[in-house]
Parts: C-alpha cells; structure tokens; sequence
C-alpha cells in the first residue's frame, strides 16, 4: 500500500526502521520523519487517477506510514472544502482569498488527520494502549481514533480544561486524569509513565506520525 522507506533524524540525519515504534530519535532526542520512496510512489499515484479514489485524506495512502490497508483507522477525514473568503480578501486586498475549512473533519479539527496516520502505524505496529497530553482538540481526536481502532487511549488535561473537550474525550470512552497544573506538566505525566503502563506516547512532535496526516492539508 505504502512506500515507506525509514525514518529519519531531523537533527542528525540517521536513519531508523520503519518496523519498530519509535518517539524521539533515541541519541539526539530529536522528532523523526518518514522517507518514502517517492519514485516508487510517483509511478503509483496518477494524477488523472487521484480524482477517482476515495474523498478522504488516504487517496494519498501511497505516501502515508501504514503498509497493511487493513490497519487504516479512518473516520472520513480529510477532503475538506476550500472556501472563497470573499468579504475578507477585499478588505485585506487579497482577491482570490480561500479558507480550507477544517472544521468539518470527523473531530472538528485539523487534528483528525494527524491521529488518523498516528494510531493507524501504532495499531499496525502491535501498540497496546495510546497517551497524550492535552487541552483541547487533540484529545477529542485521540479518543475518537482510538477508538475507532480499538486501542485504549490514556489522556491527561489539565483540571481547567473546557468542560466540552473533557466531555468528549469520556464520551469517547478515553480514561481521562486531570491534573492541577499545566499542559506541560500532563507531558511530564505521560513522559514518567508510559513504558511502565506500555502506552505509545502520541505527544506533540514527539512521535514521527502525526505530521504526515497533517500533510495532506497541502496535497488537498
């Protein structure tokens, strides 16, 4: 399905495999992103042919981290519509103004397609339970994919959180801590704990998955 190479340190250039789970790269502790073999995956992906697959962000599986088509963890995310911002664009003076609207996907947020490739590769990868810090959107679509995946999802938000993203993220059926402190401080939570409990750490640039459902955004 996919062309994924390895992945690769953005401080050091190192490459690691694809076929473990990984968060930081472990000697520069810095992220990690994915190589694909894009020549492969040109050859794949046909422009006139695109149009044809399916309305979400994985028309683009080719160059997306997940190998088995079976793992996808999809809710219907991505594809979102491009609005003319007409009033706007006159009044900054900018004509031809669109505004990607991002609100429509599954979660409400551009966030869905960062958890959508994240826990996909976690669950292909044997994952047994995902853990995230947060104070907003990102915890709502942590809970809705895992969810969807069947994977138990551990989230801590700090105790003044929106009552709405608390809410949905227990909705969703995610065991949910608050803390009294800061979203930081749910960081370091998550960070103390997570090989002890055997959770994947889904934190903010702190695993290589995320950002290439974020991608999409652009391809789009």
């Amino acid at each position: 399905m996919g062309f994924l190479i390895d992945l690769v340190c953005t401080k050091t250039d190192k490459a690691y495999s694809k076929d473990q789970l990984w968060n930081l790269s472990p000697e520069a502790e810095a992220p990690l992103f994915a190589r694909y073999d894009l020549d492969a995956a040109a050859k794949a992906m046909r422009r006139e042919k695109l149009a044809e697959r399916v309305p979400t962000m994985w028309r683009y599986a080719e160059v997306l981290p997940i190998e088995n088509e079976q793992f996808q963890v999809s809710l219907g995310e991505g594809f979102t519509p491009l609005l003319q911002a007409t009033s706007l664009g006159r009044k900054i003076g900018v004509p031809k103004l669109y505004i990607k609207d991002e609100g429509l996907n599954p979660t409400g947020s551009f966030k869905a397609r960062g958890m959508s490739a994240a826990i996909s590769r976690a669950a292909e990868l044997g994952a047994q339970a995902i853990a995230i810090p947060s104070a907003g959107n990102a915890g709502g679509a942590t809970a809705a994919y895992a969810a969807r995946a069947g994977l138990p999802a551990h989230i801590f938000m700090p105790k003044d959180v929106p009552q709405a993203n608390y809410i949905e993220c227990k909705v969703l059926g995610a065991h949910v801590e608050l803390i009294d402190g800061l979203i930081s401080d749910c960081g370091k939570i998550v960070a103390s704990r997570k090989e002890a409990e055997g959770w994947f750490d889904i934190s903010t640039l702190k695993e290589p998955y995320r950002v290439e459902g974020k991608k999409t955004m652009g391809y789009e």
